[in-house]
């Protein structure tokens, strides 16, 4: 396994944290920086991250995801479901050293990046291979108190795959695209149907320059 310092060949170089990662990750600052290496060398290569990404990994991908962090309330269950090169749940509980997570991701080319990074940072996170509807993936993750997502479906679906995983109480978070912010309130009805209550979309990240976002948050009812 390559080190973090080393760039796989033809790879863009891995930009320097900005002044506010500090803030953000604190002590786990250089996990982080191993983290965005890795984004930019075999994240690349592997056809996780497009080159042109590298030179704003921090602030559209990183602080971009530890921002979630707002949204998800203190020593949390967290699983990140098609989490893909980890996004947003490894600079989230980078960010957030209180939380636990499972990474759950299908393909198995991600699943062996997830589980180097994992590896490599020494951390406790759980990577299982497999769809959140699945029962041998409900099954490995258990209960959980928090689910994120960042661009895996539109949220009618992402809550219909993900509902085995959503006790009633737990929260879902999903880290959306202005398009999906500006349909919400067309997909209430189909959300409420599905049994999700409290769901509004949340501006996180304001002190984090460009890295700034919106969430749609919403929780499972009892139904």
């Amino acid at each position: 396994m390559s080190g973090p310092s080393e760039q796989a060949a033809g790879a863009p170089s891995a930009p320097p944290a900005p002044p506010v990662a500090r803030d953000v990750f604190g002590a786990a600052l250089p996990d982080a920086e191993r983290y965005v290496a890795r984004l930019a060398s075999d994240g690349v290569t592997r056809g996780l991250i497009g080159p042109r990404e590298v030179p704003r990994l921090w602030e559209r991908h990183v602080l971009n995801s530890a921002a979630v962090a707002e949204a998800v309330p203190d020593g949390a269950r967290v699983v990140d479901v098609g989490s893909g090169a980890g996004l947003p749940g490894i600079p989230l509980a980078l960010a957030r050293p209180d939380l636990s997570l499972a990474l759950v991701e299908p393909m198995a080319r991600r699943v062996e990046f997830l589980e180097e990074v994992v590896a490599e940072l020494g951390t406790g996170w759980r990577v299982v291979r497999g769809r959140a509807e699945e029962r041998s993936v409900v099954t490995a993750v258990g209960p959980v108190d928090v689910v994120t997502a960042r661009a895996v479906a539109a949220l009618p679906r992402l809550v219909g795959w993900c509902r085995g995983l959503l006790r009633p109480g737990a929260r879902l978070v999903a880290l959306v695209g202005a398009r999906a912010v500006e349909e919400l309130p067309a997909m209430l009805p189909q959300l409420t149907a599905a049994g999700m209550r409290d769901v509004h979309a949340r501006a996180v990240g304001a002190g984090l320059g460009d890295a700034a976002t919106t969430v749609v948050v919403m929780t499972r009812g009892t139904r």
